[in-house]
């Protein structure tokens, strides 16, 4: 090894540990591309800008929130069983119309259900697993066999940010959900596009903090770094991983000036706090979540991910589905809260909001009052971003058992949210390993009918 090379490796090491560069950065250090997270221009003109991916880990209830059954209440209040022999589990929440539309919601979900006019209420999804992982898996990166890059990964690919002082894609989770990181992993892509992961409390971004040293100080230190790998990069052109590298140091260095200032909520109204349900000084719950996501997306990032896992465990209601209750009480007013400040400030046209889950949960009794985990038919919704507002889409059988209408596959939906995007899901493509991967490998159809 040369004696520039130790040098530089030396400088790299010695600067890691004075904590100037985040955990999450480091990766990028080690990427093979030197992709950076510059804008982008998508295929053709896009409805949506950004998206914000509201992801509920556990498998909620499609039957007792967004998909009304009233054969299945009767029924199941009568004790009758379905047609292969298990008993019927009726609703646990009564269902309303909501709004002008007239959508069904139930009283699980009554803030979002205020809110239905402006939903597109999706109750024909079906996943192609039945396990937690698998389909965790599926949902965020179209592969329940093996890993692929997350669908915040691929958008970041596409398009890139529009400040370049904070990461294109950031997932907000109170704690890791199935399959841990892998769900906001980069996988093949360059690792630049890997998701940045921000926890509430004291210490959000590990080593977030600029170290004692004078900004000054550390300008002139990432300079000379600049420096160093620029007569790097001329001694051995052609290097892929150098500009990643370098781009790795600029993006540490402006997550240090920005991201305090995108997760101070000291200046946000009182009204504001209110509207997502959260307390002066607090940073608990899914209300944090929300109001960081949009202040992240009023900083130009592209891809918000909040993952719901609960405090106490998540969706996965095998023995009580009423554990659902204090979980939907934590969402509910805070998503229902971003989509109205989202409108209020002219933001959700052009930001496609996604509710969604792994998977649903069967119309079945499970012991007594649980429900065990049902991938055949399941419901999501959007809102914002180019989706049609006051309407459902795709209907399940009079049970929630199978799709009846208009089966809306995990493929399918990607398709559609990539089209929102403006790019065609088809072509959004890397090669890796002699062939061409894309998030819906090699199937999925725009949901045209949603467009607005």
């Amino acid at each position: 090894m040369s004696t520039f090379n130790q040098s530089r490796r030396h400088m790299v090491r010695s600067l890691m540990s004075g904590s100037m560069i985040l955990p999450a950065i480091v990766q990028d250090l080690l990427a093979t591309s030197g992709d950076t997270v510059a804008a982008k221009t998508p295929h053709f003109p896009a409805k949506a800008k950004r998206i914000i991916f509201m992801y509920m880990s556990g498998g909620a209830s499609h039957t007792d929130s967004f998909d009304y059954k009233p054969k299945l209440i009767q029924d199941g209040k009568d004790g009758k069983k379905a047609a292969n022999g298990r008993t019927l589990l009726p609703p646990q929440w009564e269902f309303k119309p909501r709004g002008k539309s007239g959508t069904y919601v139930s009283d699980l979900f009554p803030h979002i259900g205020a809110c239905a006019d402006d939903l597109c209420v999706v109750n024909s999804m079906k996943g192609d697993h039945n396990d937690h992982f698998q389909a965790t898996l599926g949902i965020h990166t179209g592969s329940v066999s093996v890993t692929r890059p997350s669908i915040g990964s691929w958008v970041s690919y596409g398009l890139g940010t529009e400040n370049l002082n904070l990461p294109s894609f950031v997932v907000l989770a109170p704690k890791l959900p199935y399959c841990g990181g892998q769900v906001w992993s980069s996988d093949f892509l360059p690792g630049v596009h890997s998701g940045t992961h921000v926890q509430a409390g004291a210490d959000p971004v590990p080593n977030l903090a600029r170290r004692e040293a004078a900004p000054q100080t550390q300008q002139l230190e990432l300079d000379l770094i600049s420096l160093l790998n620029q007569r790097h990069m001329q001694q051995r052109p052609g290097e892929p991983a150098l500009s990643a590298r370098m781009k790795s140091f600029e993006t540490a260095f402006g997550m240090q000036q920005q991201m305090p200032q995108v997760l101070d909520l000291s200046k946000e109204s009182d009204a504001t706090l209110k509207l997502y349900g959260l307390e002066r000084g607090s940073t608990k719950g899914f209300g944090w979540q929300c109001l960081i996501a949009r202040r992240l997306l009023e900083s130009g990032v592209r891809f918000i991910e909040l993952i719901d896992s609960g405090s106490s465990g998540n969706w996965d209601a095998h023995g009580d589905i009423h554990t659902h209750k204090p979980l939907a009480e934590n969402v509910d007013l805070a998503a229902a809260g971003l989509l109205k400040d989202l409108k209020s400030r002219g933001l959700l046209k052009d930001t496609l909001v996604v509710w969604t889950t792994e998977f649903g949960r069967s119309p079945y009794a499970e012991g007594t009052i649980g429900r065990g985990h049902y991938n055949k038919v399941f419901s999501s919704w959007l809102a914002g971003g180019g989706v049609k507002p006051g309407m459902v889409y795709g209907k399940s059988d009079e049970y929630g058992i199978d799709v009846a209408e208009d089966l809306c596959h995990v493929h399918d939906f990607h398709a559609t949210i990539l089209h929102l995007l403006g790019f065609d899901h088809t072509k959004l493509t890397y090669r890796f390993g002699g062939r061409d991967y894309r998030l819906t490998d090699v199937a999925g159809n725009v949901v045209e009918r949603i467009i607005a």
